[in-house]
């Protein structure tokens, strides 16, 4: 069900008090709340959602201001929440009319609404951004002619990856998926499999290679014991295979792959397959593991600060200057 956006009747509570009366209209929040088109961001970002009956979703104004005010003030998503609570201007800017003591949302739900919304909704974002800025003064529409593009990496939050974890985690997988769907399997390895993890690493730690080798070996093995296990009993099922595809090609492809192989495709996070390993010539950090993505910001300071007018996600590892043949018409359709 669409969201359900917050109404203000105007009216007094005996037992609760107004925020109108209790805060400083003139707070720099309160203008910036009062300027953004609230119902321009609600359409586009209602349009992910059906209208099949049900609970209503999460008002928009309350989500869209919680995250601007998250990358605004550079918090957590549990620092938010805290802060939420004890302060009567974050609950003015998210649409509350009274003051409200509780959370009327829990905390994951901000990561379900970042998953939840598309690169058109993150646009609508970037341009009433633009828009409050020049109603505002913030800046003005000749900052936006010129503008600088450069490339940077958006680090995903995943361990170095090593082929010994990277096999183990995706045994693990597999076995977890397998119980769910109650497919009996020979054997799951998970005693012998975690302890030749640990073999591994402390034989890598001493500089032992030829048996930290042996202990990966056995991983890979018992992985692909796994794969085929699977394979086997799930053949002629079309449901199961469809439920099984993704994650039996990413197995088979952590089993196969090797450091140096210089394949299409190489998986270093199970649970981020996207993720790259990104070279961008940093002497204190030679290797990069996430997506490359394009920022584009004005060339000139605004008034009201560095403006980002663009930014994109580039899949693969693309040469820098090849980004700018996509990159150039969105800015200009964006601005």
């Amino acid at each position: 069900m669409k969201p359900k956006e917050p109404q203000h009747t105007g009216q007094n509570d005996m037992f609760r008090s107004r925020l109108d009366q209790i805060i400083d209209m003139g707070h720099e929040k309160v203008v910036l709340a009062g300027a953004i088109d609230w119902q321009f961001l609600s359409e586009k970002c209602g349009e992910n959602y059906d209208t099949k009956p049900g609970h209503p979703a999460l008002s928009t104004r309350l989500m869209a201001g919680l995250h601007i005010l998250k990358y605004a003030d550079n918090l957590s998503d549990e620092e938010l929440c805290a802060r939420w609570v004890e302060n009567p201007y974050y609950q003015y800017f998210c649409g509350e009319e009274f003051f409200c003591h509780e959370l009327p949302f829990d905390r994951s739900s901000l990561t379900r609404w970042r998953q939840r919304m598309g690169e058109d909704q993150i646009e609508a974002l970037l341009a009433e951004s633009m828009n409050v800025a020049l109603k505002l003064g913030a800046a003005k529409p000749s900052d936006f002619t010129k503008v600088i593009v450069d490339t940077t990496i958006a680090e995903k939050n995943i361990t170095f990856p090593t082929d010994a974890r990277l096999c183990h985690k995706a045994r693990e997988r597999l076995v977890k998926m397998a119980q769910k769907h109650d497919i009996k399997l020979r054997q799951t390895y998970k005693r012998v499999g975690k302890f030749a993890l640990i073999m591994y690493g402390r034989y890598a730690h001493a500089k032992q290679y030829k048996r930290a080798r042996r202990q990966l070996r056995r991983l890979k093995t018992w992985l692909g014991r796994t794969i085929r296990d699977i394979g086997r009993q799930i053949k002629g099922n079309a449901m199961l295979e469809d439920i099984f595809r993704e994650e039996l090609w990413k197995a088979e492809r952590v089993r196969t792959q090797k450091p140096r192989d210089d394949i299409p495709k190489k998986i270093y996070s199970l649970h981020a397959p996207e993720v790259e390993s990104i070279g961008k010539g940093k002497s204190h950090k030679p290797y990069e593991f996430g997506v490359k993505a394009s920022i584009a910001t004005t060339l000139n300071r605004c008034k009201g600060g560095q403006f980002a007018v663009h930014a994109k996600s580039s899949p693969g590892n693309p040469y820098d200057g090849h980004t700018l043949e996509t990159i150039l018409p969105q800015i200009e359709a964006l601005t």
